[in-house]
């Protein structure tokens, strides 16, 4: 006979158990889940997942921390060169655009400023005498260059190719190695420029570091896998331009910074892990000693 609901039980028979409900989020606790942190161990639902290497971490232990007192157990999600994963990709790429088309604007209001910014290595030529330019200790020109443009097209230019190769280098690279990478290429551009151009000639824009920025890529595909025809098309077609009569290039910044990219990009890139940042500091530092060393022997040529 079938046992009305709410009836007395017969003999050996049991009451079903409740069913085990699953934890619920700790930043949610109306959401339940059956995923953990990896590092904590706190219950997490969809949308408090990071991913990581291994499993997904919450919020807090991504950040670094752990609201609760529990000890992280496992590291931080890496980029391929060891840097911090952030949550914008793009930050630094977004201020170093927003610092070119801030003195573009400047320079289109105060065109004098431009006279102060430029990379020039003696003006008037010795033995004018009182000169200015790099050979006179103006090293701020080194820098100062490199964020400065005259010409619409010039910073358009740059300034697309900047949002189009520094947005994926700098997710791979992390940002204080990416903001490395862009400085570094550049003053090598600068250095060179300094050392093999016209003492007497002016240069500006960012392409040193732009190149920089081409060499490092190139590294990053070869390194990844990654079809690496698109990239070195757009460089053949950017040195074609360069080397042509008629545009009035600093060819020499482009090539010291190109070169400068792919050896800072080598060393982010394939650094072994137990020596990833003597390694890839390392390099820029002694890519930074070339550029000084190339600044003084050319001061010393032209004093």
């Amino acid at each position: 006979m079938d046992q009305a609901p709410g009836s007395p039980q017969g003999p050996g028979e049991q009451s079903p158990q409740p069913a085990q409900s699953l934890p619920v989020c700790y930043r949610h606790p109306g959401r339940e889940t059956g995923v953990r942190c990896t590092r904590c161990d706190r219950p997490i639902c969809p949308e408090c997942m990071v991913s990581a290497s291994v499993g997904f971490q919450c919020p807090e232990c991504v950040r670094g921390g752990s609201g609760t007192g529990h000890a992280p157990s496992a590291s931080q999600p890496r980029t391929i060169a060891g840097g911090t994963v952030a949550s914008d990709p793009r930050l630094i790429t977004k201020i170093l655009l927003a610092i070119n088309v801030a003195v573009f604007i400047l320079v289109q209001v105060r065109p004098s400023v431009l006279d102060s910014l430029v990379l020039v290595g003696q003006w008037p030529p010795a033995p004018w005498p009182t000169t200015e330019g790099v050979a006179d200790g103006e090293w701020y020109r080194l820098v100062t260059s490199m964020f400065a443009h005259e010409a619409i097209w010039h910073i358009a230019f740059n300034m697309l190719s900047l949002w189009w190769l520094g947005g994926p280098l700098e997710a791979a690279l992390g940002r204080v190695r990416y903001f490395t990478l862009y400085m570094v290429s550049g003053l090598a551009g600068s250095a060179l420029t300094y050392l093999l151009a016209s003492p007497s000639s002016a240069s500006l824009g960012a392409s040193g570091a732009i190149f920089g920025l081409f060499g490092a890529t190139a590294v990053l595909m070869r390194r990844l896998n990654y079809d690496m025809r698109p990239v070195l098309a757009l460089l053949a077609i950017n040195l074609i331009f360069t080397f042509s009569p008629g545009f009035n290039i600093a060819w020499q910044a482009h090539i010291g910074g190109l070169v400068a990219g792919v050896v800072v990009g080598y060393a982010m890139v394939n650094a072994p892990r137990e020596r990833r940042a003597l390694v890839q500091y390392g390099t820029c530092a002694a890519v930074l000693v070339v550029v000084i060393g190339i600044t003084l022997l050319r001061t010393l040529q032209l004093t």
